[in-house]
């Protein structure tokens, strides 16, 4: 291959191959389609069309990847150069074969620009989708009407509605890459499939091919996933884009597409979608230590308990490739810890969600031992007993005496004072908190709780390890429950005191789940146990709870809770709950009344709001996204409310004031200046 007549136009690279040209784009680090980009293509692919000796266009990437979405920074911002659907029907309107030549991710608007292309090939690794539902929008530049021109309704709808990527070897099984080339050979190959194509006419064109309704298909589609999408407006306007790319002729459906993602664009879903996204980003960010702070090297680690917990702990570092040690008082108990953590394995394994093999590898990385004496040799050890304090202080007391020197102590409190835990041992700098939320193998978020003492570098490690296990991690500051559960607390307080004065639990749990969480505050308390934190004293009655609780009804694992519930676990109204609830009403002489939905929102949802602006105010957290990032990703906050504080904010917050006010409770200051939106 001889290149001749490079060009550099910004992040754009021109160069001719014979008559073939090439356009790369070179714009760290994934060639995201900003302004610059977009207008640099443009000009490029005007100039191979202008030139009579170009007979085909080749369009690919350096670096890493190939275009990996829009450039959402700009989102909300007046537009500047080409707009991206002027752009991709530029390249599809080009008279030479345009063929794109994909590595790594061609994702979003990459996947779009891919589409107006007359051809793709890809290397076996690379990756293609429209993730555009993520942030509560659609494929806004053609992608909902060449898509399912290209794969058909069935493919399409998974794709664009679900967001989630396909292999280079889908994407030619269903029709959307025409060749699969080699992984190291992209350029040469590429360019030789131009030659191929290069006197190729009509050039083929997706805008004109035609896809036959489905209907069926669509209706499987609802069925399968309606209730993962509940709530959501995104995943319609994509639905309604689909279809009427079967029925309708290309501009047509243009026209829809336009309208769809105008809407998503202006409404306040996609707005906390897109908030998120950068919520999670900053969320890694510690505002006051250096981001080149030099982190402690993390080779092996401990985790102390092989129950759920523990288990479910130490599988995240295994799955990462990284060694556990995991330590148990009892054989029995170790033996039927470890036997869950490879039946994980083994049944993801079984679904296709992880290589056959991996099972027996992450096994193999795992010591299991009776003797804490086996820690000696771990970079960071975890502690994730059962929260008791004395209980933690003999544990952390041992560990100061057997960790070698440098190593992170942690503890998986989820609400105990992690500077008296530290206190115990003579390297409180060493100490914080890894808050893990069950299941810890599963659920994303990670509080990391910084104690008065934890040194920089050690905060820093858990940070930057957080990610390589694939967690969320949002650094707290020491308080009673950190972010999440101090902000539950008076949800739960409040729930109670509804029940107290005529509410049902049935009442304020569909509040709940209407408001989009997955469940209310008495099918989440069957569901962790209602027994959880009783005294287990029946002649100490003090609370509905512990009437539940005495009388055996200990949520969905006795078939009865605030609910009853059937052999599976589908929960009806118990008449013996609406006893209970009204012995004690009578007992304190409470008088029922008609409590109605918006009570509920103000009292059990805009007190978390206030309880975290006074989080904010304190200092223990960040910034105003940190709490909505433990909230959507620890407690099932809905994605589309963007988190407590976000919504709050969108609200507005006169109105959660004045809720506040109307119920008698202390206003935050931050909620009154503002400043807990910050």
């Amino acid at each position: 291959m001889t290149s001749q007549s490079i060009e550099q136009s910004g992040p754009i690279r021109v160069e001719r191959d014979g008559d073939i040209l090439q356009i790369t784009s070179d714009s760290p680090p994934v060639n995201a389609l900003g302004a610059a980009v977009r207008d640099g293509l443009e000009a490029a692919v005007k100039a191979g069309v202008a030139d009579s000796s170009i007979t085909a266009i080749v369009l690919r990437c350096d670096g890493r990847t190939f275009f990996a979405g829009a450039d959402i920074s700009e989102f909300g911002k007046p537009l500047q150069g080409i707009p991206l659907p002027t752009l991709v029907d530029l390249i599809e309107a080009s008279p030479k074969p345009v063929i794109a030549a994909i590595h790594g991710t061609a994702l979003g608007g990459g996947c779009e620009v891919a589409l107006g292309c007359h051809y793709r090939v890809a290397v076996p690794s690379a990756k293609l989708g429209t993730p555009e539902v993520k942030l509560g929008l659609l494929p806004g530049a053609g992608g909902t009407q060449r898509l399912p021109r290209l794969v058909g309704v069935k493919a399409a709808l998974e794709m664009i509605v679900l967001g989630n990527p396909v292999s280079a070897k889908a994407a030619a099984d269903m029709g959307l890459v025409d060749k699969v080339v080699g992984e190291d050979t992209l350029a040469a190959d590429a360019l030789a499939f131009a030659r191929e194509v290069a006197g190729t006419r009509p050039i083929p064109r997706v805008r004109d091919r035609v896809v036959a309704p489905d209907p069926a298909a669509v209706e499987t589609f609802r069925k399968t996933h309606g209730r993962k999408l509940r709530g959501f407006d995104a995943p319609e306007a994509c639905i309604t884009c689909v279809v009427a790319a079967a029925e309708r002729p290309f501009e047509d459906g243009l026209a829809v597409e336009r309208e769809q993602f105008m809407a998503l664009m202006n409404g306040n879903q996609s707005a906390a979608q897109r908030h998120l996204f950068f919520a999670e980003r900053k969320a890694a960010k510690i505002d006051d230590i250096d981001p080149a702070t030099a982190l402690r090297a993390i080779g092996r680690v401990g985790v102390i308990g092989a129950g759920t917990m523990g288990g479910g702990i130490a599988m995240n570092f295994l799955s990462a490739g990284v060694p556990v040690t995991i330590v148990e008082m009892q054989q029995e108990a170790l033996d039927r810890g470890t036997g869950v953590m490879r039946r994980n394995y083994e049944a993801s394994a079984a679904k296709g969600r992880l290589p056959a093999d991996a099972p027996d590898k992450a096994m193999a990385l795992l010591s299991p031992t009776l003797s804490l004496d086996d820690l000696a040799d771990c970079d960071l050890i975890i502690e994730a007993v059962y929260e008791d304090m004395s209980v933690k202080k003999d544990i952390f007391t041992k560990l100061d005496a057997i960790a070698k020197p440098g190593a992170i102590l942690a503890s998986n409190t989820s609400y105990l004072n992690i500077d008296e835990i530290a206190a115990v041992t003579k390297r409180p700098g060493d100490v914080l908190g890894m808050h893990f939320f069950s299941p810890a193998n599963v659920m994303k978020l990670l509080e990391v709780v910084r104690g008065r003492q934890t040194a920089p570098d050690v905060l820093s490690t858990v940070m930057a390890l957080a990610k390589k296990i694939r967690k969320v991690a949002v650094v707290a500051g020491v308080c009673d429950g950190f972010i999440g559960n101090r902000m539950l607390m008076p949800r739960q307080v409040e729930a109670n005191k509804l029940l107290m004065e005529g509410a049902t639990p049935e009442q304020i749990d569909r509040v709940h789940v209407a408001f989009g969480m997955p469940m209310g505050p008495f099918q989440m308390a069957d569901l962790a146990g209602v027994d959880i934190g009783w005294h287990r004293d029946p002649s100490r009655i003090e609370n509905i709870r512990d009437a539940l609780a005495a009388e055996g009804r200990w949520g969905q694992k006795k078939g009865a809770g605030f609910y009853d519930y059937d052999e599976k676990r589908n929960p009806t109204p118990s008449q013996r709950v609406a006893e209970i609830i009204d012995e004690f009403r009578a007992k304190e002489g409470a008088t029922p009344r008609d409590i109605s939905d918006e009570e509920i929102v103000a009292r059990t949802l805009y007190t978390m709001v206030n309880e975290g602006a006074l989080i904010l105010e304190e200092g223990m957290a960040q910034r105003a996204s940190d709490v909505d990032v433990v909230w959507v990703y620890g407690y099932g906050w809905p994605v589309y409310r963007g988190g407590p504080m976000f919504w709050a904010q969108s609200e507005g917050a006169d109105k959660v004031v004045a809720g506040l006010e109307r119920y008698g409770f202390p206003v935050a200051k931050g909620l009154k200046t503002g400043e807990a939106f910050k």
